[in-house]
């Protein structure tokens, strides 16, 4: 579940909020059935209102997602991608600290 400070991005918002968005966005692709994404959940909130007004962080559900999760190749999970003029400029693979992330977004 997402918070007041993380979006929920889907296939049908997807490049409206994240690709045509003219500010960095941060986006956690995960699933309901995956630990580390549940692990990984309150960091990337923590992350939501540190960089609250800087950086538009949210949560794409690959499952209910699945025709932006294919394009984007998303074959695991936790996977965050950070995109800058609707291009993809950083990504992590797997669990991670808010520190990591922060520095992934630009924001430390």
């Amino acid at each position: 579940m997402a918070s007041e400070n993380v979006h929920v991005f889907n296939d049908m918002n997807f490049d409206n909020e994240v690709l045509q968005s003219g500010e960095t966005v941060l986006v956690d692709f995960t699933a309901a059935w995956c630990g580390p994404c549940k692990r990984l959940a309150p960091i990337v909130e923590e992350v939501a209102e540190a960089t609250k007004g800087k950086v538009k962080v949210g949560k794409l559900d690959i499952d209910d997602a699945p025709i932006t999760a294919s394009k984007l190749g998303i074959r695991s999970v936790p996977t965050l991608i950070v995109f800058k003029d609707g291009k993809a400029a950083g990504q992590h693979l797997g669990l991670t600290t808010k520190a990591k992330i922060l520095d992934l977004v630009g924001a430390t």
